[in-house]
């Protein structure tokens, strides 16, 4: 007797595409065309020779199953190299991390749902994944201008997404808003976004025209919140790379100021790590490069408050200004505003 094939392993999953991924290659084999649809919104389409893949996906769907939205809250369990992620009692998946493979069963509902795909599933696929395939994943938002890129970071509620809203709106492109993923190419850092909303809390919306006197327009968890496309082509902008040019950890005051100050490289890497997923013994060899090289960026401890508009001007000044291109030699920079 054997036991159900609840993933249903050797199903047919006959359509299948490629696409870039945080920089990574994936390969997906599906049966859904939603599926493919919804990658497309979030993946750039890749062209490669045959045998350079980082990761492959297989996705089922069953069409027999109507389940529908709200979906449940997800959970995640891991054992090893096997990490577990269910979304409800018909949709879930399993990735192999050593393999670099994830196989999944979707219901009909779930798998058309492009919105949940966009902003849950992928995401979360990609946490699970981005050690395996040499990714170090910061809880933080990431903008570039000229392709030259800023990584903001700092704990729950300290601007970020603010911050890069503001950002936004003086000419930067925005690749992430809590999820920048890096990788090490050529002795390069590079960092990558994944297409999702910009997320603003009520305090942070105030600041800006058009969304001020809004509603929120969504709920995470047990508050109600804005989800903001910076622009029009946001979607097309965060799958694409940037080359930071600096590494900015957020110390948000209740006064207005404005004060960078030069971090040790011991005490940027004792940040990163310390917000790092567990990962197996092989991943976090494989991560070691990377965050040798994250703190030989330019890192700075900001200390600000007041409004983000401001805060945007005065990072202009300070990193893409030609007056104050030197800046990086010097010990602070500090003004009140």
């Amino acid at each position: 007797m054997h036991p159900p094939d609840f993933l249903h392993k050797d199903a047919e999953t006959k359509l299948n595409e490629h696409y870039i991924a945080a920089g990574a290659v994936c390969s997906l084999s599906t049966n859904s065309e939603q599926i493919l649809d919804a990658a497309r919104n979030t993946f750039q389409p890749a062209h490669f020779k045959t045998g350079e893949v980082d990761f492959r996906l297989r996705f089922w769907v069953d069409e027999t199953d109507r389940s529908r939205p709200p979906w449940p809250k997800p959970y995640v369990r891991g054992l090893d190299h096997l990490v577990f992620a269910g979304f409800d009692e018909r949709s879930s998946m399993l990735a192999d991390l050593r393999k670099c493979r994830v196989i999944g069963r979707f219901s009909s509902g779930m798998a058309g749902d492009a919105a949940y795909w966009r902003m849950v599933m992928f995401p979360m696929l990609m946490s699970i994944l981005a050690g395996s395939i040499g990714l170090v994943e910061l809880h933080a938002s990431c903008v570039s201008r000229h392709d030259q890129g800023l990584i903001l970071t700092g704990p729950s509620r300290s601007g970020k997404s603010t911050l890069a809203m503001a950002l936004t709106k003086a000419g930067f492109k925005l690749h992430s808003d809590d999820r920048t993923f890096c990788s090490l190419k050529q002795e390069r850092i590079l960092a990558y976004g994944l297409p999702r909303p910009l997320k603003l809390r009520r305090d942070g919306a105030s600041w800006f025209d058009g969304i001020r006197d809004q509603e929120p327009n969504a709920v995470q968890g047990d508050e109600r919140v804005f989800y903001c496309e910076p622009d029009q082509r946001f979607g097309e902008r965060a799958s694409s790379g940037c080359e930071p040019r600096a590494l900015i950890f957020l110390d948000r005051q209740q006064d207005s100021s404005f004060c960078l100050t030069r971090m040790r490289r011991s005490e940027v890497k004792a940040c990163v790590e310390k917000d790092l997923l567990m990962e197996t013994p092989e991943v976090i060899r494989r991560q070691e490069r990377i965050l040798n090289n994250l703190p030989a960026l330019p890192c700075w401890n900001l200390r600000f408050g007041g409004a983000p508009q401001v805060i945007a001007e005065q990072i202009v000044s300070a990193f893409f200004d030609n007056s104050e291109s030197n800046h990086s030699q010097t010990g602070s920079v500090g003004r009140t505003i």
